[in-house]
């Protein structure tokens, strides 16, 4: 475990290193604080490793196991304080991650999208949650059938075999925002390729739009009014389903590696930003090490 923390720590002052986008956030008075923020993103991490998956339970584990190696942790409340501020830090590292993973795909290949709910609140407590509003809101999950307060994690991801898909496009949208709305919104680049979707993503709009990439939308058929499907019909709608499957194959390895989708002890928008990009970069981290 000394050897795994060492080498986390290493990976990140070589990100801090190499990437300007770092390099030149901190240009205040306090631009070299005794705790830096490479020991902040190497804890994060490494405490992720070991299922400590919430701030307080981080900033414990590293106090009670690890403080030789952080001598100069700081108090709880200044630990999330200074973790809060890494938004900007979290989304460059992932694009890094996502440049390296981005060499690993294979191109002209279909893609699946769906969503992801992060919940603040659910259920009946989700009309009077207040963290955050500025950013989320409510939306309803059919999955799991309940309103939820908080935001969607959007996801287009390249279908691999015998394993999860490997995602492309990631971008974090409120609770409210249908699935369509988004895509539609976002403008996705998918040349060459087949985008697999549930019914919330057949739209002749979204498809002349993926047409002109030369991508074909393939979506499960909808019942028609007062009939039924044919028998084709109906196997074209199980094949799809099958060939969907493996995204949440993706979303139940991701809420297992990070917890992402409990947001509840969040406070703040800061720390619900924080919460998204931080998890989905340890996430990014995994792929590349196993890519």
């Amino acid at each position: 475990m000394e050897n795994q923390l060492i080498q986390l720590y290493l990976l990140v002052c070589h990100i801090y290193d190499t990437r300007s986008e770092i390099c030149f956030q901190r240009l205040s008075n306090n631009s070299e604080p005794r705790f830096t923020d490479q020991e902040l993103v190497a804890i994060y991490w490494f405490a992720h490793l070991n299922g400590k998956f919430e701030k307080k339970a981080m900033h414990r584990f590293i106090e009670q196991y690890w403080h030789h190696f952080f001598p100069r942790l700081p108090a709880y409340q200044t630990f999330v304080a200074r973790l809060n501020l890494l938004e900007q830090t979290f989304q460059t590292i992932g694009g890094h991650f996502n440049h390296l993973l981005a060499e690993s795909r294979q191109p002209e290949i279909d893609h699946i999208i769906d969503s992801l709910p992060v919940m603040l609140a659910k259920g009946g407590h989700a009309y009077t949650a207040r963290v955050a509003r500025d950013v989320a809101s409510v939306g309803y999950c059919a999955g799991k059938k309940t309103y939820f307060h908080g935001l969607r994690l959007h996801t287009i991801a390249q279908r691999r075999c015998g394993t999860i898909p490997l995602p492309t496009q990631m971008w974090l949208r409120e609770g409210s925002a249908h699935d369509l709305a988004s895509v539609r919104e976002q403008e996705i680049t998918l040349p060459h390729s087949a985008l697999i979707g549930d019914k919330a993503f057949r739209d002749p709009l979204l498809d002349a739009m993926l047409d002109q990439q030369q991508t074909t939308l393939h979506t499960p058929r909808k019942k028609p009014t007062g009939k039924e499907l044919s028998a084709d019909e109906k196997y074209y709608n199980r094949l799809i389903c099958r060939l969907r499957q493996p995204i949440e194959s993706f979303f139940h390895w991701l809420i297992d590696k990070t917890d992402i989708q409990r947001a509840g002890r969040v406070r703040s928008t800061d720390g619900l930003m924080v919460h998204c990009f931080g998890k989905l970069t340890f996430a990014m981290l995994l792929l590349v090490s196993n890519s």
